[in-house]
């Protein structure tokens, strides 16, 4: 019993359960593949039907076509017609009458010998013509051919079929209920000079092109329209569609960019199953019909087994997730916890208490952060009292040498009998000290410490004799700011005594201070000697150690124990043009 309980709680008992379990989803689906398989073949054959009576349906048409292009090649090249058509206008009156009439009969004959063509009529200008049927004389005379698109499209084949979109015909009838009608024109030419001599127009039944295409069904609401190599639609049970080009922008892809015979497009969420068959004069039989009506048995079937399949599908994965989840929850949160820790959050301890693997490995985990805590905390303020006691040394270091200085200077007042002047740099570093020792701590406001400088300005002018200007420029809100005793005196000091005494002169100096994204921007420029590059690369390592001086150290030092990551100071002078000082200090948000 012991043996079975402790083989239960291992993890990787609990992984090959739910392996077992998930292994139920494929097998499903291996089952359900094959019924895809049967029904794609179903398809497959209702769409071959599909493209079969297509094609039958554009042979019809291309039948039809060839119907008129043979008439129109007929009377193209009969000479009786191109002599009436050239001599006509020259000839006697009776000589018309008698062209007329052969020109009708012959006209007439060529209509009758084929059922496909409705009316033939032959058009010169000035309104003169000749047609089969009912072909109306006064109807030509009312319009004005050079303005038709198709008689342009005509001359410019010079000779060459042109077909039209189908229409009502305008040169036929004594009304307006004229016949449906697809034309096919060309120019009329003299073989001799090539010149063009009229228009010959064989109109192709338009009704039983309509039937021809109604008579084919495409499943319920499934249609058929004829459409020009440019996707204009030619022909179209619908009336108004015809001249239009193609609407739907994938379908018109499809027709003029896609050589498929089959394809398959979406409009408004709809799919669409589509088919095309060439035509013998270039166009494009396309019929286009929901997929849903030539599949819809099937589909409804798919869907039933879909649904069941989908169901136990769910049910097999639903099991297999509550038993995966209590599975990997434990590792998902000692994961979660872990990424905590890497963030830097060492407070992170887990709660998990399984008694399988991963509770042990929580339990270790809990320990291992107990003890780097520790560790971290003793580094931590080793490192501060290190740092501490450093700058507390360099502080002090600072001091002496100061007083030094500024006592050597009041001596030789004294001996050389300047009493009033060692009076006034007494009474200067009197209130220097009161200023620098009013406090306790290590910290003071910006404002302190630039009183502070404003003070040492005074016991330098005393020591060197020299007139020195301080410029003190602060953003307001930036006086309260905390920052280190005597950060900015060593640079004040460095400035007087390497930028000015060398030159034996006065100077300036300039104190910008402002704030930007969250950090205290201190810029102090002078305009004393400079420094050599050699030299200003040295204070500019990033050590910040060598050959920095009591001072700069002190500053060094100061940033990286107060402010951290983000604060640092740096140096930029050329030799003549003086010296800038920037510091950064990253203030707490």
């Amino acid at each position: 019993m012991a043996r079975f309980e402790k083989w239960t709680n291992r993890f990787a008992s609990k992984m090959i359960l739910a392996f077992l379990l998930i292994i139920l989803i494929p097998t499903t689906l291996s089952g359900f593949s094959f019924y895809l398989e049967s029904s794609a073949l179903v398809k497959r054959n209702v769409r071959a039907s599909a493209v079969q009576v297509t094609k039958q349906t554009a042979d019809a048409l291309s039948s039809i076509f060839n119907a008129g292009s043979d008439t129109s090649d007929l009377i193209y090249s009969d000479l009786k017609v191109q002599k009436a058509a050239m001599q006509y206008s020259t000839s006697p009156l009776n000589t018309q009458i008698e062209m007329s009439q052969s020109l009708s009969t012959l006209l007439n004959n060529v209509v009758y010998s084929s059922s496909f063509v409705r009316i033939v009529y032959i058009i010169k200008s000035g309104g003169i013509g000749w047609g089969s049927g009912t072909f109306s004389t006064p109807k030509l005379r009312k319009i004005d051919l050079n303005q038709q698109k198709w008689v342009v499209d005509s001359k410019k084949q010079d000779g060459g079929l042109v077909w039209q979109t189908l229409r009502k015909d305008p040169f036929s009838g004594g009304g307006e209920n004229t016949d449906l009608v697809l034309p096919i024109s060309r120019t009329l030419k003299d073989f001799d000079s090539l010149q063009q001599i009229g228009l010959l127009v064989v109109n192709l039944n338009g009704k039983a092109i309509i039937n021809t295409i109604n008579q084919v069904k495409l499943g319920e609401t499934g249609r058929y329209m004829v459409v020009n190599p440019e996707g204009q639609i030619m022909i179209d049970a619908d009336l108004s569609q015809i001249g239009r080009v193609v609407e739907d922008a994938k379908l018109h892809e499809l027709i003029v960019h896609n050589d498929a015979v089959e394809f398959e497009y979406s409009n408004n969420g709809i799919r669409y199953y589509g088919v095309k068959q060439l035509l013998s004069n270039g166009w494009l039989l396309v019929g286009t019909v929901p997929t849903v009506e030539i599949t819809g048995v099937l589909d409804k079937l798919h869907t039933r087994i879909l649904i069941t399949s989908v169901c136990f599908a769910l049910l097999a994965v639903l099991i297999g997730f509550l038993i995966a989840n209590r599975v990997t929850k434990p590792i998902k949160q000692l994961t979660l916890e872990m990424r905590r820790v890497q963030q830097g959050d060492l407070s992170v301890r887990t709660a998990l208490t399984s008694s399988d693997e991963i509770g042990l490995m929580s339990k270790h985990f809990n320990k291992m952060l107990d003890e780097i805590e520790q560790l971290m905390g003793r580094v931590e303020q080793e490192q501060n009292e290190k740092l501490e006691a450093e700058v507390r040394a360099v502080t002090y270091r600072i001091h002496p040498h100061f007083l030094y200085n500024t006592l050597s200077t009041l001596r030789w007042l004294i001996r050389a009998g300047e009493m009033e002047r060692a009076d006034q740099g007494l009474a200067a570093l009197t209130r220097l000290l009161q200023a620098n020792m009013g406090k306790n701590g290590q910290m003071i406001t910006l404002e302190e410490e630039l009183e502070i400088i404003q003070k040492y300005i005074v016991i330098l002018e005393m020591r060197y004799e020299q007139k020195y200007v301080l410029t003190i420029e602060a953003q307001p809100g930036t006086d309260k700011v905390k920052v280190p005793r005597m950060l900015l005196q060593p640079l004040v000091e460095n400035a007087v005594f390497h930028g000015f005494v060398p030159l034996n002169r006065g100077g300036e100096i300039t104190v910008k201070v402002t704030v930007h994204q969250s950090e205290l921007h201190i810029l102090l420029q002078d305009n004393g000697l400079g420094m050599t590059a050699e030299k200003l690369a040295q204070l500019n390592a990033k050590e910040g150690k060598t050959g920095t001086g009591i001072g700069l150290q002190h500053i060094h030092d100061s940033l990286r124990l107060y402010f951290g990551a983000g604060s640092s100071m740096s140096v930029t002078s050329v030799r003549g043009s003086g010296t800038q000082i920037h510091i950064v200090i990253r203030l707490q948000t």
